[in-house]
């Protein structure tokens, strides 16, 4: 068995987005996959039969595909896509020659690259994807009406002066900015153009505005309106309408009527509320929503119990509060009392069934060594991407009664009951068994240890595919830092990781405090004072594996990405054990970072005003101590990251090369807070690497 090159790495395929037929008998999810000629990332929309009697079948071939969604009848399954014009449309519009005169518009914005719109497949009768909507700026979001026939649609709607100054925009005219959610990474400057919800005719196209229901606020920015359509006449919507919406995380949840009456306000404010789904008779609502001024508070799920009173009150209740762990996502009902969602639970994510009162952990299926990254329920079948270290990402399918069996009380470890019984799963999917199936893969390992304040820390360690635990030659290993700092590592594939254990390296990544999934406590023990104790953890669980043997503690490396680079800084400015690191898209000087961006609402909820604490921001930044630096840097930055900006890598790397560090930075054009194209992923990859091995006294020694 040969280690993945790099190339074979990015022949691998990234399924997401898994959703189930309303019958159950089928899945629809979207796969990644690169074009290496093109050096892009292509995205298609695949359908599966849930009981695995066949393959998989590609329904799109051209252009991306994204937000895959069935009609009520399980017929049609529509996506967005930013297609070139249906020729329907162009050839022969439908609707009279009044269409004719409104196409004379998109005729002028013909040499623009196509906007993202509605489209849809009739699976019944066959043939090509029928594009259903037509809006001048595209569509954001979208879902089906219960009887098949429309759709609520979430688009930008300018009005003619706001489409006179986007015009101007576009021709290089300058940018004016009127809002305090002033830009959002990766979608640039925000404006003043509204989001509405539409209701749009699937045959006729004719669409009506609901003048009533609009995204607006600092979270809306970031994921808009989520509109969601029910089995009855209500569209629920999350959007902001309080005082400075800017300047608040607070979303409530909305509920309105498909012609545009009766706005309902569903929450009161202090949530931060998105991924609305209606029960299946329409008279409840269930949506995930975490505290607006509090970010380390679990990401819990709610109900809205039927309409509002005469008072106008409703009643709003968490049905998993008791498990004190946060929902990666929105919940999806599978009968009028019961719903399923994705929970991070001691370092790995995996489903919770929830009603009024009683949430459990299920899906021991999964296996331990398993995290599950998406997943949807639908007809009493549910399907599940599961991501394992040594066998890819992978669709499987269990009724949805199997699923729910008990998996057990416990924290979400090894430990649970049932966590190797796999007998219910059906593999949908082997989307990489032929780059896989001979490749030397890592195995994984839980690590648990204290750190230097007694706190119980959790790693998850992987290992090169010839390594014994059992009996271990100790290897060069490389602390790899997660985001977030509101995420955590769990055994999942990752290419990163695969790569480094090829090449003989040990991986640790440590759930530092602050980490998801080990609950409230944990995760806010470090808010308002990011730094010392996760750097803490991340030495701590080196050190254990130099105690162990694993790891050789004259071979070390440290790295991170976003939160993963800020800690990575604050991990060698306390500690001279690592040869070499590589903080990545970091923030080192949270002061000047202030205002430059996307995520300063955060800084606010958590430190208060730069200008009134100062010392706060200060005492969090590194850039203040890099005089304490001995270690070589790599420094790596997007150009327009707007999560991270790139002036903070260069603020860095300005001030450690005058302070006599060894450093190098590299900056990627036009690259937001992540690196796209394959080319690129492979040389960040690369650069990391020969990073690590330039400064490996292994090498340096000639051994």
């Amino acid at each position: 068995m040969e280690p993945l090159d790099l190339d074979a790495l990015f022949e691998l395929r990234s399924p997401s987005a898994v959703t189930v037929s309303p019958d159950g008998s089928r899945a629809a999810f979207l796969l990644t996959e690169s074009d290496v000629d093109a050096d892009e990332e292509r995205t298609s929309l695949f359908v599966v039969p849930t009981d695995g009697s066949r393959d998989p079948h590609r329904l799109t071939r051209v252009a991306d595909a994204g937000s895959p969604a069935w009609g009520p009848d399980g017929d049609r399954l529509a996506f967005l896509a930013a297609r070139d014009e249906d020729v329907s449309l162009a050839v022969r519009p439908e609707g009279g020659e009044d269409a004719k005169e409104e196409d004379a518009r998109g005729a002028d914005e013909a040499d623009e690259d196509p906007k993202s719109q509605v489209w849809s497949f009739d699976l019944a009768r066959g043939g090509d994807a029928r594009q259903v909507t037509d809006f001048e700026e595209g569509v954001e979001a979208f879902d089906w009406g219960p009887d098949g026939d429309r759709l609520v649609v979430a688009a930008r709607d300018p009005t003619d002066e706001q489409r006179e100054y986007l015009e101007r925009v576009r021709d290089d005219g300058p940018i004016e900015v009127t809002r305090t959610q002033h830009r959002v990474d990766g979608k640039g400057w925000q404006d003043d153009v509204r989001t509405y919800l539409f209701v749009v005719d699937r045959e006729t196209r004719e669409a009506r505005r609901l003048d009533d229901a609009y995204a607006r606020g600092a979270r809306a920015a970031f994921a808009g309106p989520q509109p969601a359509w029910g089995p009855g006449e209500r569209i629920a919507f999350v959007s902001c309408f309080g005082e400075s919406p800017d300047e608040t995380y607070a979303q409530d949840a909305y509920a309105i009527s498909p012609d545009g009456t009766g706005l309902e306000r569903l929450t009161d404010g202090g949530l931060s509320a998105g991924s609305p789904r209606w029960s299946p008779d329409g008279d409840r609502l269930a949506f995930a929503a975490n505290d607006a001024t509090n970010a380390c508070a679990p990401t819990e799920v709610y109900v809205v119990d039927g309409a509002a009173d005469d008072s106008g009150a409703v009643t709003v209740r968490s049905v998993s509060h008791s498990l004190d762990r946060t929902a990666l996502g929105g919940p999806v009902w599978t009968d009028e009392g019961s719903l399923l969602a994705r929970a991070g639970d001691g370092g790995r994510a995996r489903l919770v069934a929830l009603d009024a009162d009683d949430p459990v952990r299920i899906f021991g299926a999964q296996g331990k060594d398993r995290d599950l990254l998406d997943f949807d329920a639908a007809g009493g079948r549910t399907a599940a991407l599961l991501s394992h270290p040594s066998d890819g990402e992978d669709l499987f399918a269990a009724s949805t009664d199997g699923v729910r069996a008990d998996a057990g009380e416990g924290d979400g470890t090894a430990g649970d009951a049932s966590a190797d019984d796999d007998a219910e799963l059906v593999g949908l999917t082997a989307l990489n068994e032929s780059v896989l199936a001979d490749a030397a893969l890592p195995s994984c390992e839980r690590v648990r240890f204290e750190d230097g304040d007694g706190v119980e820390i959790e790693a998850v360690v992987y290992l090169p595919a010839d390594f014994d635990a059992n009996d271990p030659e100790p290897r060069a290993t490389i602390a790899h830092v997660h985001g977030g700092p509101l995420w955590f590592d769990a055994p999942r594939f990752d290419r990163d990781y695969a790569y480094w254990t090829g090449r003989g390296y040990v991986v640790c990544a440590v759930n530092y405090r602050g980490s998801t999934s080990y609950g409230r406590e944990f995760a806010e023990s470090i808010r308002g004072e990011w730094g010392p104790r996760e750097a803490d953890d991340i030495v701590s669980g080196v050190e254990e594996l130099v105690d162990r043997g694993w790891a050789d503690p004259d071979r070390l490396f440290v790295s991170g990405f976003s939160q993963g680079g800020i800690n990575t800084l604050h991990v060698v400015t306390r500690s001279d054990a690592f040869a070499a690191a590589a903080p990545e898209h970091g923030i080192y000087d949270f002061y000047s970072n202030f205002g430059t961006a996307d995520m300063h609402q955060w800084y606010v909820n958590d430190l208060g005003y730069p200008w009134e604490n100062p010392e706060r921001y200060r005492d969090i930044s590194t850039i203040s101590d890099v005089d304490e630096i001995a270690t070589p840097l790599l420094i790596t930055a997007g150009e327009d990251d707007r999560r991270c900006p790139a002036a903070q890598a260069e603020q860095l790397y300005v001030s450690v090369s005058r302070a006599g560090v060894e450093s190098k930075l590299v900056v990627y054009p036009g690259e937001h807070h992540a690196i796209g194209a394959p080319e690129r992923a492979k040389h960040r990859l690369e650069t990391l690497t020969e990073w690590f091995e330039a400064h490996d006294p292994a090498n340096a020694s000639g051994e």
